[in-house]
């Protein structure tokens, strides 16, 4: 069994870099290893990936739990798709690599996402046109109460954007251990997305392959964003909002350029980043954080600021905002 650590420092356990203390520190790789830590806990549990998705706003009073189940297991394969069984606690990059390397199609467009596969089906992170709901079949998630397993299907997730039943009426209730992914092996390339298509115009490719669409994707991903290595950030800070055809259109009448994507159900999502850009916060440094001067939608932290102080910036950016279009951005960052 692992060692509980004492007193541990986070800074390098999340993509902010913000470094906060954990009263207990542990790695779990298997659910035998889950229920010895577990059951005879009484402190605040906190799950953590691979940290891309949180802003640590003070120390943790309680168990930080690691997610580092690995294992990447071929499940099943037919002469159009494949489907596999992944860890939680393996990269997501990575992962994303190792299919576009063996050309298994359908999460392409999500490469140099940050974090672990585990997280992936929490939020149902997207990018470029995909949403990993798309290929996920089921979700293999322990009990925290009484630790036996349940896989949970596509259906029973009840992804939507950005969420799942794992951040609503489950949360906290479930450590995900695997997600089950079934990929195809004839490739629909999606490059509706027009940054794709440009990439891929300027590097001279006209039939991409997976692997085109998932070099396009991190020449632009790197190009905007960047790298929690040297800048600390948790990419998105906030969901792109959705609102009616009025609220856009009312919009427009001021504003023609506004980015807007027309959904399924007739509403229309508008550029988070776009909306933050037109109140003057691109760019803006305060001390040692502030807005990406490259994508408005990214907050950063420059080394050494608190995540009190991030928190207080992206209420600020909220309330103006709401200001000037009575629209009101939600973070997509979880707050711990």
């Amino acid at each position: 069994m692992a060692i509980i650590q004492q007193k541990i420092s986070l800074k390098s356990y999340n993509t902010f870099g913000i470094d906060v203390l954990a009263n207990k520190f542990i790695e779990v790789s298997s659910q035998i290893e889950l229920k010895e830590v577990l059951e005879h806990n009484q402190d605040p549990l906190l799950i953590l990936g691979g940290g891309s998705n949180i802003l640590l706003i003070e120390d943790f009073k309680g168990l930080v739990l690691k997610n580092n189940f690995k294992g990447i297991e071929l499940v099943n394969e037919t002469e159009n798709d494949v489907t596999l069984n992944v860890g939680g606690g393996e990269t997501w990059h990575e992962f994303v690599l190792y299919c576009v390397n063996n050309g298994f199609a359908g999460i392409e467009n999500l490469s140099l996402i940050p974090g672990n596969v585990g997280a992936s089906p929490m939020q149902n992170i997207g990018a470029y046109g995909v949403e990993v709901k798309d290929v996920i079949k089921e979700v293999e998630a322990i009990s925290l109460e009484d630790f036996s397993i349940r896989n949970f299907t596509n259906q029973e997730c009840d992804f939507g954007y950005r969420t799942s039943i794992f951040k609503t009426t489950e949360k906290g209730n479930y450590f995900i251990s695997s997600v089950t992914f079934k990929l195809s092996k004839q490739p629909l390339i999606n490059t509706s997305y027009g940054a794709i298509n440009s990439e891929l115009e300027h590097r001279g490719i006209k039939n991409p392959t997976i692997k085109d669409v998932s070099e396009a994707v991190i020449a632009i991903r790197q190009s905007k964003l960047p790298n929690p290595s040297k800048i600390g950030n948790s990419g998105s800070f906030f969901k792109n909002p959705v609102v009616s055809k009025m609220v856009k259109d009312k919009i427009l009448e001021k504003y023609i350029d506004v980015p807007n994507y027309e959904q399924s159900n007739g509403t229309f999502k508008i550029a988070a980043g776009w909306l933050i850009e037109q109140c003057g916060w691109k760019g803006k440094r305060i001390a040692n954080y502030g807005v990406h001067d490259k994508q408005a939608l990214v907050l950063v932290n420059y080394g050494g600021s608190t995540g009190k102080e991030i928190f207080d910036l992206s209420s600020d950016i909220i309330k103006s905002v709401e200001n000037k279009f009575n629209i009101t951005l939600e973070r997509e960052v979880n707050i711990i």
